[in-house]
C-alpha cells in the first residue's frame, strides 16, 4: 500500500488532520482527523510502500500492545484510509 500523492497529515492545535492539496484532490471533499495513534503511523508510512505489517510492527515498535492486537488495528485503520481514498493498495 501506499499514501497517495497530495495528501498531507497537518496538526491544527490538538488534532491531526488530513488535507489534500494539488489538483488531483479536487473532489477529496472529506475532512479526516486522526488520533495520535494514527498521526504517528501515517508520519512512519508516508513516502514509502507499506503492508499491514508494516503497520503492525511500528506499533508494537512504540506501544505497548500484541502482535495480535496489533495486526487487528493495523488493519482495521488501513482498510478505514483505504475507504476514504488516502492509500492505494
Amino acid at each position: 500500500m501506499k499514501i497517495l500523492e497530495g495528501f498531507r497529515l497537518r496538526k491544527l492545535g490538538n488534532e491531526h488532520i488530513i488535507i489534500g492539496e494539488g489538483l488531483q484532490q479536487v473532489n477529496f471533499n472529506k475532512m479526516v482527523s486522526l488520533n495520535e495513534t494514527a498521526a504517528f503511523l501515517w508520519y512512519k508510512l508516508e513516502g514509502r510502500d507499506f503492508t499491514v505489517e508494516d503497520m503492525a510492527d511500528l506499533l508494537c515498535g512504540e506501544y505497548e500492545v500484541s502482535r495480535e492486537v496489533a495486526l487487528k488495528d493495523a488493519a482495521s485503520l488501513a482498510e478505514k484510509w483505504l475507504e476514504a481514498g488516502l492509500i492505494t493498495k
